[in-house]
């Protein structure tokens, strides 16, 4: 493999692996950060790449206690996200973990998923980010906004 973090595979750009504080940017609080990466999922110009095991993550993050006032204020359930969800993901299998390791061990799925695809990785975690260099050498593009990714 490569390791020229400037050359990412072209298909890169058109997968994703979005992790669950920007789906609930998504699907919950309607972020305008979120929009064109919405725009991009709705048109099918981006495949959103994830695992069983996300699904769940976002289910239990549904149930936290400072998420459901959110939920009733938007005249969401958590039914109604994940329904989005699935509309708009792409099952894969539970990739191998990556040979980066995540200092947050629940973000470490999203990094496993997007090495293995070489896909771009949307997240606001702070021990995410600060890999983007590791990442990148691994042909990951990470950020918090698709447009970061893709400037």
């Amino acid at each position: 493999m490569d390791s020229d973090p400037n050359s990412f595979p072209p298909e890169a750009a058109n997968r994703a692996v979005i992790d669950t504080n920007i789906t609930l940017d998504l699907f919950v609080f309607n972020d305008e950060a979120a929009l064109p990466l919405r725009t991009q999922l709705e048109s099918g110009q981006l495949t959103w790449l994830a695992t069983p095991a996300m699904r769940t993550e976002l289910a239990r993050v549904l149930a936290y206690p400072q998420i459901a006032p959110r939920l009733l204020f938007y005249k969401l359930t958590k039914e109604n996200v994940l329904a989005q969800f699935d509309l708009h993901t792409t099952t894969v299998d539970t990739p191998p973990k990556a040979p980066v390791t995540c200092a947050d061990p629940d973000d470490q799925i999203f990094i496993d998923l997007a090495v293995a695809h070489q896909a771009i990785l949307l997240s606001k975690d702070k021990a995410v980010l600060t890999m983007k260099k590791r990442l990148a050498a691994l042909h990951v593009k990470a950020g918090r906004t698709l447009q970061e990714v893709t400037a």
